[in-house]
């Protein structure tokens, strides 16, 4: 399914400064959508988490906070697919060069955590050259 496919039933746009607060507006109202499309609370949960962090991570680590740049996030649901691609405004990074968080040697490292949760709550998760942005889909189960 691609942004163009006309099975997608609701979609949106917003572009936020770089603000933890106003990543939490948008991610609330991807979740009232999905809640309005009566997804299940488990799919609902996944997608909770995957969109916060792939936020975090734009916020924090690809805009470093600064309030001049922007993150702009893009969404669609269909009746089969949830679909969301964020993107910010730093230089992006290799997702492949993140150290394993789950390697015993990295247990107190914070790079990778909110990778390895993207990964392993949706369905689909990539990062198109150069690294700043996440494209996050997630099957309706």
């Amino acid at each position: 399914m691609t942004a163009s496919d006309p099975a997608w039933t609701w979609k949106c746009e917003r572009v936020i400064p770089s603000d933890a607060h106003l990543g939490r507006h948008v991610l609330d109202e991807l979740l009232h959508e999905l809640e309005a499309r009566h997804w299940s609370r488990r799919d609902i949960f996944c997608i909770h988490l995957a969109v916060h962090e792939a936020l975090v991570n734009a916020i924090v680590h690809g805009n470093c906070g600064d309030r001049e740049k922007t993150v702009h996030v893009a969404a669609q649901i269909s009746p089969k697919c949830f679909r969301v691609e964020i993107t910010d405004q730093g230089p992006g990074f290799d997702p492949q060069s993140l150290p394993d968080p789950t390697d015993c040697t990295h247990l107190e490292c914070s790079g990778g955590r909110g990778v390895l949760l993207m990964r392993a709550f949706m369905s689909r998760v990539s990062y198109p050259s150069p690294g700043n942005r996440v494209i996050l889909e997630k099957d309706r189960s």
